[in-house]
């Protein structure tokens, strides 16, 4: 009854906000990669102008940082069932969704038939509350984000390290794109529709230089997931579903392929692909890690 009456004290423009916004999602808390190579990833994230901030206190994860992007290095050998295991080439096993309350989250998602992730946490870790994702990748839920965070209680600090670097020229989360089976666009347009509240913008609607697949918007309007369907030949084998590589969103596209290429970032060069003001590709990296750069003006 008391929540009842907690519902009818807001005002429309509140219950409009909470309907769109179901999960009070607030954008991209981290990123994380899996590898068994971990300083050759970590060598890549710092040519793209992440620093090496800190050092998970009992396994072994980094975590890298720019501006408000967290990447984390994943080469802890868990073994937990249908999980994203270190290899060479590195994945992306993760990403975490910022959100007012994680527990509500969680409650929300499994309620609307997300498949859960059995917790694993060891003494003095954090419980964050995941569901499946992509593959054997994992979504998270993350309510601490601001003043506490939850690197304050799983990271160690690197020595002499400034915890916030800036980030290069303006650089922040644009999106994700995924990569999906033939066929599978509707339901994948469904899991984030209704488990998240991502809204499917107009085909007319694109960004960067690769404008395939669908796009979906974060109901926190922040940032955007790609859903791309590879379209295998006659003979060539069903794609495999995964998170395939990162947008990152900059002001100046030139700006930052100079800069980034002063830093020793190659990028694809082509008839159909190369760098404009709209958006940019990275050349492949370790076997599969690419970063797009698209034209975004937010901060």
């Amino acid at each position: 009854m008391a929540k009842e009456q907690d519902m009818t004290q807001l005002s429309d423009r509140e219950l409009t906000a909470v309907a769109s916004n179901p999960l009070a999602m607030d954008g991209i808390e981290f990123i994380e990669y899996s590898t068994s190579k971990p300083q050759a990833l970590g060598q890549v994230l710092e040519m793209m102008g992440f620093h090496p901030i800190a050092r998970h206190r009992s396994r072994e994860v980094l975590l890298y940082r720019q501006g408000d992007m967290n990447v984390i290095v994943n080469a802890h050998a868990g073994g937990q069932p249908r999980a994203v295991e270190p290899a060479e080439i590195p994945v992306i096993a993760a990403m975490a969704l910022r959100v007012r309350d994680a527990a509500a989250a969680y409650r929300y998602a499994i309620d609307r038939g997300a498949w859960i992730v059995p917790s694993q946490v060891e003494v003095m870790e954090l419980n964050i509350p995941a569901i499946h994702g992509v593959g054997a990748s994992r979504i998270y839920f993350v309510d601490r984000y601001r003043e506490f965070s939850i690197y304050d209680v799983d990271f160690t600090l690197n020595p002499g390290v400034d915890a916030h670097p800036p980030a290069l020229t303006g650089l922040h989360w644009f999106g994700i794109v995924q990569y999906i089976g033939s066929d599978r666009l509707v339901e994948w347009t469904e899991f984030y529709t209704e488990l998240f509240g991502f809204n499917v913008l107009p085909d007319e609607q694109r960004y960067g230089i690769l404008p395939k697949g669908r796009i979906l918007e974060s109901p926190c309007r922040s940032f955007y997931l790609q859903l791309i369907d590879p379209k295998p030949g006659i003979f060539d084998p069903e794609p495999v579903e995964l998170f395939q590589r990162v947008g990152l969103g900059t002001p100046d596209v030139l700006n930052t392929v100079a800069a980034l290429r002063q830093r020793g970032v190659g990028f694809v060069e082509s008839q159909g692909v190369h760098s404009e003001a709209r958006g940019a590709l990275t050349q492949s990296y370790l076997g599969g890690v690419m970063f797009e750069l698209v034209h975004d003006e937010r901060s």
